[in-house]
């Protein structure tokens, strides 16, 4: 099995391609400079397969693309440059993952480019990332139990890490006008903006104190009600980090910080997603998935998600995760890589709720 990293010399990228190379995958490098390719093959690779395409560059970037079996796109921000990158990859009738979290790029792949994958038999799938696709699994395994649910909401918490990539910077002034409105909520039927959030505050797992919360741009926002029967879907996060990520860092600034944060760090990180979810009848379930190392767990699951596509097939189309891949079979596959989560029924969602 061949994968086509695009963006491969970036910060989230270079860790994709050591995690495919972990697993014995074969690797395509595509990218616009080729000393930074050069540079990320050598730490992994011999012989380096090392292909140079701009993403507004569509012929080059179909060539590449079909030298391997499917892609992982993780050259944010995405916003900019995905969508082109998607279009070639359906051009060169190959599956396509992306690590993408700016929630407003996700529903516009799902609104433009479902015909297209169907026609050309392939799978498209965006933001298979740390949080987007245990949360949109867990969700469909809370829907099973409950049946028609009234509300689905998620939950971001982390703790520690060292800070943001620059590309996850980038990505955060390309989102911020959406970030400054809360993000999508999915309510009856549609994706409004300005809603105001059901909640200001959670119980964490293993925590009797109320965490306070804000409305924040979800990528699960837009591929949960894809497949869970629900009337109304929101995302939250920190209320402390929905304020920050809402006051960007000037472009002139992020060019001079870390590319990420170091390994070291990165250990040290914690991430909890909880996920909520409210049935017509008032009965309550929780589901929680907790790890460590947002970027080194996207990279596990982007590979993860790609490698699925290409030897277990899926529908044809733009899918969200619960609908490519069996729930419970995926978030037992991420265990090995300290990931672990809990559906339970009854979970109290604030304090006095």
């Amino acid at each position: 099995m061949k994968i086509a990293v695009y963006g491969a010399s970036g910060y989230q990228g270079r860790l994709v391609l050591a995690e495919a190379v972990r697993r014995g995958l074969s690797v395509v490098l595509v990218g616009r400079d080729a000393v930074r390719l050069r540079h990320a093959a050598a730490v992994d690779l011999s012989s380096p397969d090392i292909r140079l395409a701009r993403a507004d560059d569509h012929d080059a970037l179909v060539a590449a693309f079909s030298a391997a079996d499917a892609v992982v796109n993780c050259a944010g921000p995405f916003t900019p440059t995905g969508a082109a990158v998607v279009r070639a990859a359906i051009a060169a009738s190959r599956h396509y993952v992306d690590t993408a979290g700016e929630q407003p790029y996700v529903k516009a792949v799902f609104d433009t480019f479902g015909a297209q994958a169907r026609a050309a038999g392939v799978t498209v799938l965006p933001a298979a990332n740390d949080g987007c696709v245990p949360g949109d699994l867990v969700a469909a395994l809370l829907a099973e139990r409950l049946g028609p649910l009234k509300e689905i909401i998620g939950v971001h918490l982390i703790a520690g890490g060292g800070g943001p990539s620059r590309g996850s910077l980038r990505s955060v002034i390309e989102s911020i006008d959406i970030i400054r409105a809360g993000g999508l909520v999915y309510h009856d039927g549609d994706w409004r903006v300005g809603l105001p959030a059901r909640t200001t505050s959670i119980i964490a797992p293993r925590s009797a104190q109320a965490v306070p919360v804000a409305r924040f741009p979800l990528p699960e926002v837009v591929t949960i009600p894809r497949h869970v029967q629900v009337r109304h879907v929101e995302g939250l996060a920190e209320a402390a980090l929905a304020a920050r990520l809402s006051v960007p860092v000037d472009p002139s600034i992020i060019v001079g910080l870390p590319e990420g944060p170091a390994g070291q760090a990165r250990a040290t990180q914690r991430f909890t997603c909880v996920i909520d979810a409210v049935a017509l009848d008032g009965r309550r379930a929780r589901g929680v998935v907790e790890g460590r190392d947002t970027y080194g767990t996207t990279a596990v699951i982007a590979v993860e998600s790609v490698r699925r596509l290409v030897a277990d097939s899926a529908e044809p189309g733009v899918l969200a995760p619960a609908q490519a891949y069996e729930p419970a079979a995926f978030l037992h596959s991420l265990l090995p890589h300290d990931v672990h989560w809990t559906v339970q029924e009854g979970e109290e969602r604030t304090p006095g709720d």
